[in-house]
């Protein structure tokens, strides 16, 4: 580990709030990606006469288990209960609902927080604290996706444009003018509403417009360092145009852009919950905190809905933008040069 890392690291951890969003991050995106193994209406381990099975990981039809059809058994209902309990054990997850469970007994939907649904039922009937961890994840995972794919798309264009200049810069400005003043969000409506998306469909269209929020960034960059010195004495030595690109000017545009992703990501997130509560989102019935806040909204005497859906985003984002003031201060040159 150099130097200039180590100090890096120094002021990242002198930004204690910053340090701390992002071991709470950390700890929350951890939880969610095991939400099966939390929020889910299977045994995680399910012994039935001196056999284990895994129900999580695996489909076993309702005759395994002495019942009387092919299909996937109800593992919740009572005559599926009163086998397990009388053929040997199951052990379950902490929450005996997955995002799209029903609780028929919770009526009227949405019904009121109990010991059985901590954060009570939507509209449907289904857990909340359930579709809240799955949610999370999805909105997590969405966000990293755009926000990795976008930033490499965005720092290549951004690299062509400022390191080559002159027509090159021109035209990619003209087009990046033209592009960006197109209504972003309305045409994300207009195409979502002729298909009906799915994760990566959606991802692909957001990406169509989230890649140039790196690109000024970049471009600045090279266009400041593709003079200096080092990089004419590589020209001079005959090192090829795309080597100095990448091994001289594209490692301190990166330092730079590093500053800007956890705030990528804070937007990645707030579109796509955004889409969810308009409605043009994830496919229906997906676990999304656009549409709990979309149900506490058109529930209002459902407050838990809504108050729900709004403190979980503004946590997740609160720390996000937590941990890109710290990233910035890690990365602040002024700051680099007075730390020892």
């Amino acid at each position: 580990m150099t130097s200039l890392t180590k100090r890096r690291l120094r002021l990242f951890y002198a930004n204690k709030r910053g340090f701390w969003s992002l071991c709470i991050f950390l700890l929350l995106f951890g939880v969610s990606l095991f939400a099966e193994f939390i929020a889910n209406d299977k045994p995680i381990i399910l012994e039935y006469h001196d056999h284990m099975y895994f129900p999580v990981f695996k489909f076993y039809p309702e005759t395994t288990f002495d019942g009387n059809f092919l299909t996937e058994p109800d593992y919740r209902d009572p005559f599926m209960t009163d086998k397990i309990k009388q053929g040997g054990w199951a052990l379950w997850p902490p929450i005996h609902y997955n995002y799209q469970t029903i609780n028929y007994e919770a009526v009227p939907a949405p019904s009121h927080p109990t010991n059985e649904n901590l954060l009570g039922t939507d509209d449907q009937g289904r857990d909340v604290f359930a579709r809240l961890i799955y949610g999370f994840r999805i909105s997590i995972l969405f966000g990293l996706a755009l926000t990795i794919i976008s930033s490499v798309i965005g720092i290549a264009a951004g690299a062509i444009q400022g390191y080559f200049g002159g027509l090159t810069d021109l035209l990619f400005q003209r087009f990046m003018e033209i592009w960006g003043g197109l209504p972003e969000l309305y045409l994300l409506i207009i195409l979502a509403s002729i298909v009906e998306p799915n994760f990566w469909w959606l991802l692909g269209l957001m990406i169509l417009f989230s890649w140039m929020s790196l690109v000024h960034v970049v471009r600045a960059e090279f266009l400041r360092t593709r003079n200096f010195d080092y990089v004419r004495a590589a020209r001079a030595l005959g090192v090829g145009e795309w080597t100095i690109m990448r091994r001289h000017v594209l490692p301190n545009a990166v330092v730079s852009a590093l500053t800007f992703i956890p705030f990528i990501m804070n937007g990645s997130i707030t579109t796509l919950t955004s889409l969810d509560f308009l409605g043009f989102g994830l496919p229906p019935g997906s676990p999304s905190l656009g549409e709990l806040l979309a149900q506490g909204k058109v529930n209002p005497q459902a407050h838990w809905l809504g108050i729900t859906g709004f403190l979980t985003l503004a946590i997740m984002l609160s720390l996000l933008i937590f941990i890109g003031e710290a990233v910035r201060d890690a990365f602040d040159s002024r700051k680099i040069l007075v730390t020892k």
